[in-house]
C-alpha cells in the first residue's frame, strides 16, 4: 500500500516531527510505501479567492509546490497521515492551510474536479500529535476535525497517536513511549480494525482473534 505522511511542524527536529518519522518507518517495516514531506517546503500561502487566483489550466497560481503534492503524492496515496504540534487547541496553520487548498482542486471550477473528488475518497487516515499540555481533552478539537474530514471523504480514521513533550525530542522522555507507538501505528495501519458503528451495525463476537492480534507480538488469551 502506499501512504504519505505530512509533519505540519516549522521544526523539522521536533516531537510531532520525530513522531510523524517513526510512523514512516513502520509503515517501511510492514513493507508499505510511505513518503514523509514537511509542509514548510510545500506550502508558500494561504487560500485565496480561486476566481481570480485560478490560471489558465485551472490550477492554483500560488507559486509553491501543493498542487503537485496534492495531485501526484496524496491522490494516488492509500492513506494519509497527519502530524501536527498542538497550536491554540488545533492544528497547525500549516497544516489548515494544506486542506484548506484542497478546495481549488475539489471545486466544480477545476476542469477535473469529478476525478479529483473521486480519488480523494475511501482512504486511511491517521493523526499524529504532540503537545506540552497533558489534559485529556487538549487535542479533542483536532481529533474532530480530521474525524469529520474522513466522514466527509468517505474514509476511514484509523487511529490518534500522541506525544508529550516541550522541548524538541522531549516525547522521548514521555512514559507512555509515544515514539514506538507511532512506530507500530504505522506498521499496523492498513491492518488494524477502524469502526465507526452505528446502531444497526454486524458486529463481530470478539474484536482480536488469533489471525488479527493488535500489534505484533501481543499476546492473545482465551
Amino acid at each position: 500500500m502506499k501512504a504519505l505522511v505530512i509533519s505540519s511542524s516549522p521544526r523539522r527536529d521536533g516531537n510531532s516531527a520525530a513522531l510523524a518519522r517513526e510512523a514512516v518507518r513502520g509503515l517501511q517495516n510492514a513493507q508499505h510505501d510511505a513518503k514523509l514531506l514537511h509542509l514548510e517546503d510545500v506550502l508558500n500561502g494561504f487560500l485565496r479567492d480561486c476566481r481570480t487566483c485560478r490560471g489558465p489550466d485551472g490550477r492554483c497560481s500560488i507559486n509553491d509546490s501543493h498542487g503537485d503534492v496534492f495531485l501526484n503524492d496524496l491522490l494516488p496515496a492509500d492513506g494519509l497521515i497527519v502530524a501536527s504540534p498542538v497550536y491554540w487547541y488545533g492544528m497547525s496553520g500549516q497544516l489548515k492551510a494544506f486542506f484548506d487548498r484542497m478546495f481549488c482542486y475539489v471545486a466544480a471550477s477545476y476542469p477535473a474536479s469529478d476525478e479529483v473528488v473521486a480519488r480523494l475518497q475511501n482512504k486511511r487516515i491517521g493523526l499524529i500529535l504532540s503537545s506540552e499540555e497533558t489534559f485529556p481533552t487538549v487535542s479533542a478539537g483536532i481529533v474532530h476535525q480530521i474525524q469529520e474530514y474522513a466522514r466527509y471523504t468517505r474514509s476511514e480514521f484509523a487511529g490518534v497517536v500522541h506525544g508529550f513533550g516541550n522541548a524538541r525530542g522531549d516525547v522521548a522522555r514521555d512514559p507512555g513511549n509515544p515514539l514506538l507507538q507511532a512506530h507500530r501505528f504505522g506498521e499496523t495501519f492498513f491492518s488494524a480494525p477502524a469502526s465507526d458503528y452505528k446502531i444497526d451495525t454486524p458486529r463481530p463476537g470478539k474484536l482480536w482473534t488469533d489471525r488479527l492480534a493488535p500489534y505484533p507480538g501481543t499476546a492473545v488469551t482465551a
